[in-house]
Formats: structure tokens, C-alpha cells, sequence
């Protein structure tokens, strides 16, 4: 798409032609006409025109941006690529400046000079600029009970103004309408994408930052699970920790390693399996797993009990009530 064009239509012009050499009658024979009007406001990167008619009688004509000369009538005076000569006849003098930018801010002047005294008129240009952020904090990972600062710095005419606000999950009550937003000792229910959004009448630039928080991990009571000689059991443990918890597996004081006496470790995210695929008397008792992650460790207790398949009553084996059965089988055979 083109940009949108914008015409400056400037009447009744004039300066005192000292810097082009040209003839100037004194102010006793002849007084100039000068006129200013209201300020033009353009958007950065748009294509302003700029015209003024001439009248009759015309001798010299000129564009001028400051104290630069842009155009006297065809001859262009200015390096920049960016100005052209459009129109130039005896009722129109029109320039074209592409691509504007805020260095073309500032007053133009046209000048005509008349056989019988010169005229100008000034306008003022204002450019206006979209936002853009361009210093974002990067995306952090802190711990749980740190202090946070995120800094977002755009530019921008009129100056934007900052908001920030959490995204994802959102939170209303974490917002700031400043350039730093502050997190005192920050909590693992902070974590998420915080958005910062600079914003002025032109436009509105927005970036987001995600924000990671460890913490140590917790786990979820252990469930006791009951299971009939011979058939396929699981004890599960589900652990919450940023960064993900590693699952170790103990019976009493042993570790209990995958592949050990034909039971099956799974670990799967923050939840970790113990498979037993065909339970024995031995396997019944008392069972320790234990989270740990960088931060710290925590563990929870799951008993694995015989659970009698006709009646669905159920019995809790230890390796003592273990012994004491098989010595009444004994004693019962005599």
C-alpha cells in the first residue's frame, strides 16, 4: 500500500532572495507580505507535498526548509534524494518530499518574488512517530522469594506511554503504568508472560517477556494401593517443582533402581510410576519416593497391601508379619 499523501496548500509567498543573489527592492519602495500558517502534522515514513501558488508577474520562486534553500524554481539546491520538483508553472510551485522522517521537522517558507514586491508565507511541520520498544527486558528464570525488575523503553512522537500487565495466566492486580515494573519477592503463582505495551495516537507496539520461578518441590500425599498375589500393581508419585523434579524409589533403606526384581520405574513429567507386573508376598510393605530438584528435596510413603480377591478384605504385610506366617504354617504341619 502507498502512503497517504498529504498537500500543503501555501498562498502568498515570499523571501528576500539575499542567499540566491537575486534582486530585492528596499523596504521604502516596496513592503513584503508575510504570512504564517497553521502547523501541518504528518506521520514518519508518509510523502508530504508542498505547494503555493505564484500568481501573476512572477520573477523568482522558492522552497526553503530552515535556513536551506530546497528549490529555486527548476535549480535544486538540496542533495537529498528524497525532494523533487512536481509542479512549477505560473499559478503552482510544487515540491514532493518522500519518506519523511522527524529531521524534515521544522518551518518551510515559500518566496515569490513579484515585479513589485515579494511575498511568503511559513508553515510548520510537525512529524509524528509510531512507537517502538526498544528496551525490553530479557525473559528471566529466578527463584521462588527473589526480587524482580522488568524495564520496557520506547520511543515514539508524542511520547508513548508504558503499561505493563501479566498475560498468561492473567492478573489484573499485576499491572504498572510505568516504564519498570517491580515484583518484590516473587512466589512460583507470579510465573507467566508479562506484557508491555507503548502506545501513542499514532500506534501501539507491544512485546511480551516470560518469567520462569523455580521453587523446591512438593509432592501429593501417597495413595495406598491394594493388590491380589499375583497380579499387576502400581504405586504412583506426583510431584510439583520448577525445574521438574527427579523421582528415586526406596524400599526401607534401599534404593530401588528400573529393571530391579522385575520392577518397572516410569517417570513421565512430575508424575513417577512403580510397577510391579506379577506381586509376590515379598513385594507387599512399606514404599519411599522421594522428588528432588536443584532447590531441594521432599518424599511421602505408599504401602503396597495384599488385597484378598473373593472377600475384598485387606491385609497390611510387613517383612515381621511376613516371618511370623510362614513360622504358623510350620507349627500347623505338626
Amino acid at each position: 500500500m502507498k502512503n497517504p499523501v498529504y498537500w500543503v496548500v501555501l498562498t502568498g509567498i515570499s523571501i528576500a532572495f539575499i542567499q540566491q543573489g537575486l534582486p530585492v527592492r528596499s523596504q521604502g519602495e516596496s513592503q513584503s507580505d508575510n504570512k504564517q500558517m497553521d502547523n501541518i502534522t504528518i506521520r514518519q515514513g508518509e510523502t508530504l507535498f508542498l505547494s503555493c501558488s505564484q500568481g501573476d508577474l512572477v520573477t523568482h520562486t522558492a522552497w526553503l526548509n530552515r535556513s536551506s534553500i530546497l528549490y529555486a524554481g527548476e535549480d535544486k539546491w538540496c542533495v537529498d534524494p528524497r525532494v523533487s520538483l512536481v509542479t512549477l508553472n505560473q499559478d503552482e510551485f510544487t515540491i514532493k518530499i518522500e519518506d519523511v522522517d522527524v529531521t524534515d521537522e521544522g518551518q518551510y517558507i515559500c518566496a515569490v518574488q513579484t515585479r513589485s514586491r515579494p511575498r511568503t508565507t511559513s508553515v510548520h511541520i510537525i512529524v509524528q512517530v509510531p512507537p517502538k520498544i526498544v528496551n525490553l527486558s530479557k525473559d528471566l528464570v529466578v527463584n521462588e522469594g527473589s526480587n524482580v525488575t522488568l524495564m520496557c523503553l520506547a520511543n515514539g512522537k508524542p511520547e508513548p506511554a508504558i503499561v505493563w500487565r501479566m498475560l498468561s495466566p492473567s492478573d489484573d492486580s499485576l499491572s504498572s503504568d510505568n516504564e519498570v515494573l517491580e515484583i518484590p519477592f516473587i512466589s512460583r503463582y507470579r510465573a507467566g508472560v508479562y506484557e508491555c505495551t507503548a502506545a501513542n495516537d499514532i500506534a501501539v507496539d507491544t512485546q511480551t517477556v516470560e518469567l520462569t520461578v523455580n521453587y523446591p518441590p512438593s509432592v501429593s500425599d501417597g495413595r495406598d494401593v491394594g493388590v491380589t498375589l499375583g497380579q499387576r500393581g502400581v504405586l504412583q508419585c506426583e510431584a510439583d517443582a520448577v525445574p521438574e523434579a527427579d523421582f528415586e524409589w526406596y524400599r526401607d533403606d534401599r534404593r530401588i533402581f528400573n529393571g530391579f526384581d522385575g520392577i518397572e520405574i516410569e517417570d513421565a513429567g512430575g508424575l513417577s510410576k512403580l510397577t510391579f507386573f506379577n506381586v509376590s508376598e515379598a513385594d507387599y510393605g512399606n514404599y519411599t519416593c522421594v522428588a528432588i530438584n536443584k532447590l531441594g528435596s521432599v518424599n511421602t510413603s505408599i504401602v503396597l497391601y495384599v488385597q484378598d480377591g473373593n472377600s475384598g478384605t485387606s491385609t497390611v504385610f510387613t517383612p515381621t508379619c511376613l516371618l511370623l506366617i510362614v513360622l504358623l504354617q510350620l507349627l500347623l504341619k505338626f
